[in-house]
């Protein structure tokens, strides 16, 4: 013997947002660690330049 629910749960499926936002965000976060690490290689490259001379 099985009952079955007296009424069923409507749970509102979440909407599919474009993906812009996810890639304009990842695409920035990329852009801020190239452009830290670039700053990290450009001041080891000073020190080293300065250590040298």
């Amino acid at each position: 013997m099985t009952r079955e629910a007296a009424a069923e749960a409507h749970v509102p499926t979440p909407r599919k947002r474009s993906d812009a936002f996810g890639v304009t965000f990842l695409a920035t976060i990329g852009i801020v660690m190239l452009a830290w690490i670039a700053g990290l290689v450009w001041g080891l490259m000073a020190f080293m330049t300065w250590l040298v001379s």
